[in-house]
């Protein structure tokens, strides 16, 4: 195996790549993806990971039928502890110590997230699941990996996604979509490519951090693309 070509990374999943076959949160998937997770803080790489909530509540869509959007945003976070905690359960099924520091205090579940701690938990080696987004509403957990990768200096984003890259257009939706192995950050926003917001680019961009988009589905992607193996597109 290559050694790793990062030191530190943020890795974000969605919260549908936690579901299947009508799960919301899908056992099988989640061991599956904490075993990738064990096997690349093996290499040496400390491991921050930012999990959306959307298999289990999407506050957007919630605020379209009346809810105020801060609110909704709110309750989305929420779901983002809920599938940390189960995150955090395999990897520790696993032998691998994992920490959750949530964004929203609520101490008789998890920890509270702050940089200092975060970077403890790191530089012990530990999985630190970083949930309930930035705190506040209005603010994607695309834009939170960016903003934590800022914070904990770490070297890079992975954004994991259903596809293996970034494309000129849906692949499952345009056969002629163009792939690209590498962009800037500026491309990325000229584009308007829509695998993560606007707002997380312009971040990356002004804090010089690489943004690498791969497929989640593989069996053991993640370690794949720390080995610079796995297929992937760089942004940045």
């Amino acid at each position: 195996m290559s050694s790793p070509a990062y030191k530190r990374v943020i890795v974000k999943i969605s919260g549908e790549a936690l579901s299947a076959n009508g799960v919301s949160i899908d056992q099988a998937t989640v061991e599956r993806i904490a075993d990738d997770l064990v096997a690349a803080a093996k290499l040496g790489v400390q491991l921050g990971v930012v999990v959306g909530g959307g298999n289990i509540f999407r506050g957007v869509e919630v605020s379209s039928r009346g809810v105020p959007r801060a609110v909704g945003d709110t309750m989305g976070m929420l779901a983002t502890i809920m599938n940390c905690l189960a995150l955090e359960a395999a990897i520790e099924r696993k032998g691998r110590e994992a920490r959750t520091l949530s964004a929203i205090a609520m101490p008789a579940v998890c920890e509270n997230y702050s940089r200092k701690r975060a970077i403890k938990n790191l530089d012990k080696g530990r999985v630190v699941l970083l949930g309930a987004g930035t705190g506040n509403p209005f603010f994607t957990t695309d834009t939170t990996a960016v903003l934590r990768a800022a914070e904990l200096d770490a070297n890079a984003v992975l954004k994991a996604t259903s596809v293996d890259g970034v494309y000129s257009a849906d692949p499952k939706k345009d056969p002629k979509a163009t792939r690209y192995d590498k962009l800037s950050h500026q491309e990325a926003l000229e584009k308007n490519l829509q695998v993560m917001d606007a707002a997380a680019f312009a971040l990356a961009r002004e804090n010089r951090l690489p943004i690498i988009v791969f497929s989640i589905h593989g069996k053991g992607a993640i370690e794949q693309v720390l080995s610079g193996k796995g297929r992937a597109t760089q942004v940045g």
